[in-house]
């Protein structure tokens, strides 16, 4: 029953030129529990992938526009958490040898065997659970169950190149415990690790589970991503975050939360925009704390 549950939640998307090829195989692995998505080429299978998280990638090698290796190479930089199968009827046009020097995680010939298809998916599916897995675990803080400043750092220039390519409103806010340091230091390690974790909780219980990301950003500071969000809505959040806390009665602690819209800057280097934006929103939080206001937002 929980293999069946795991293969409903593990999507497949199968790219192959041919329509009969396509339907059939999309057909059969969905036959095994698996949820499926197709695609006719490669670029069409990009232009899905930007919408659509995909677990696995069952790809033909030869086709026009985009072939099956210059796919894989796109999944590898822009999706490295999606897995990718090469498929071929033309043994000579690449070897299972350098498919997998390429990155992709598995080599299956054309016609396509029900059995070794069905073995190959199981082998991927549980290869995917393994590695999430071991990412879950050195991307999450223990204390706080949030995700950790490791994850952070990978998300977070995820999250603003998917908002300048969909167009939608981005926020970032970096939260923290102002007199922390005195409150532990007055009841205890214990009592301050009661503080952190409740922070983790109030941000959960205020945030949309799948959609914002909240994280431990390091110490007693805090940052949530808050993406397809109005700058009406991102002030519910924190100011619903910031009653909560409030109500919890923690000696003379508070919070201070800066916030800043996150849009791409074209005109800067990449990671030099994701230093700015970060700087912006960090900045705000010292101007709520030295201010005394709860929060503040800086303007783009």
């Amino acid at each position: 029953m929980n293999q069946e549950i795991e293969r409903k939640n593990f999507v497949v998307l199968v790219v192959d030129d041919d329509p009969l090829v396509l339907k059939s195989l999309t057909l059969l692995i969905s036959s095994l529990g698996y949820r499926t998505l197709s695609a006719e080429d490669g670029i069409s299978a990009l232009e899905l992938l930007k919408s659509q998280i995909c677990d696995l990638i069952i790809t033909d090698i030869v086709m026009p526009r985009m072939d099956g290796l210059e796919l894989l190479q796109h999944v590898r930089e822009e999706y490295p958490a999606t897995g990718v199968i090469m498929a071929t009827g033309f043994s000579g046009r690449a070897s299972y040898a350098e498919v997998i020097s390429a990155g992709a995680i598995d080599f299956i010939k054309k016609p396509i065997e029900h059995a070794e298809l069905e073995a190959k998916l199981t082998r991927a599916l549980r290869e995917q659970q393994m590695l999430r897995e071991l990412e879950k675990q050195s991307l999450c803080d223990e204390l706080t169950g949030l995700l950790n400043r490791r994850a952070f750092d990978k998300r977070f220039p995820r999250e603003v190149e998917r908002a300048a390519r969909q167009h939608y409103p981005l926020y970032l806010a970096i939260l923290d415990v102002d007199r922390f340091k005195n409150y532990n230091d007055s009841f205890g390690h214990q009592a301050g690790d009661k503080v952190l974790a409740a922070v983790g909780e109030i941000l959960h219980l205020c945030t949309r589970n799948h959609v914002d990301t909240c994280f431990r950003y390091g110490g007693d500071e805090f940052a949530l991503i808050l993406p397809q969000t109005s700058i009406s809505q991102a002030i519910k959040v924190i100011e619903r975050v910031l009653q909560r806390f409030r109500k919890m009665a923690f000696g003379n602690t508070d919070l201070s939360i800066g916030m800043t819209p996150c849009s791409r800057n074209h005109a800067l280097p990449f990671t030099k925009d994701m230093a700015q934006l970060i700087d912006r929103a960090d900045r705000a939080m010292y101007r709520a704390k030295g201010k005394g206001i709860g929060w503040v937002i800086s303007n783009p």
